[in-house]
């Protein structure tokens, strides 16, 4: 029997060289497209997480928290009222923080929240429990709450939203105003109450909540003093208009 046997030629180094930069071009390619996708993804949230982050901001403005704030805020609208024209100050915003932490559920504090749970160990419905909180950043609570943080952190800028023809819009005031000032019908009588909420003039502040991540979670840098600068927050995750109710 004869047997043939075939030559089989290899690849030459220039075919190899050139091999090498198509592969190179194809995973630059690659990259430039989903690289920036695939860190969008990481930053967005789902729509579930958006409206549990809307429902506990919604709920803490007007939930007045311990002796403290009863002695600071008549009503939870005034609180509410307050913390956000303090959001609105341009140099100077005072931010609120929505986050999750590991509550002691043996432990309450004087606000009625749970002591944070600092064990590493322990099971979630057990020894701890997962609460959503908003706080604001020179809270002393706020730096322990961090200490068992569970998740992210949101950093939640809101702007009163005021009628301009006909549409609400965002105010590019620094305190909370009449939203409407020319719909008030000939001898409107303002309110007699005592502070600036008591004064508003109307039963609703419409508001707009831009709800940002925040590039580190560590206490040294989102407490008072910290790096963390809230003027420097650029494109929000997402916004919701929202309102508080007297």
């Amino acid at each position: 029997m004869i047997s043939s046997s075939s030559k089989r030629r290899g690849f030459t180094l220039l075919e190899t060289v050139i091999a090498i930069g198509v592969l190179a071009v194809l995973l630059t390619a690659f990259l430039g497209v989903f690289g920036p996708a695939t860190a969008g993804i990481r930053r967005a949230i789902n729509v579930q997480e958006a409206d549990r982050l809307a429902s506990t901001l919604e709920q803490e403005l007007v939930n007045l928290r311990g002796t403290a704030e009863t002695a600071t805020y008549p009503t939870g609208f005034d609180k509410a009222y307050q913390w956000i024209e303090d959001s609105m100050k341009k140099s100077s915003p005072n931010l609120l923080f929505i986050y999750q932490y590991r509550g002691d559920p043996s432990n309450l504090r004087p606000d009625g929240t749970l002591e944070a749970y600092l064990k590493t160990t322990g099971v979630a419905g057990k020894e701890f429990t997962v609460i959503p909180m908003v706080r604001r950043r020179n809270d002393p609570l706020f730096e322990k709450d961090l200490a068992a943080l569970e998740g992210r952190v949101f950093a939640v800028r809101m702007t009163q939203l005021v009628f301009n023809t006909g549409q609400l819009t965002l105010t590019t005031d620094e305190v909370i105003k009449d939203p409407s000032p020319g719909n008030d019908p000939p001898g409107t009588v303002l309110p007699a109450g005592t502070g600036a909420a008591g004064r508003y003039p109307e039963a609703v502040i419409a508001f707009s909540a831009e709800f940002f991540g925040v590039p580190s979670t560590a206490p040294a840098y989102l407490k008072t003093g910290g790096k963390f600068d809230p003027t420097k927050l650029k494109s929000p995750i997402f916004t919701r208009n929202l309102a508080v109710r007297r």
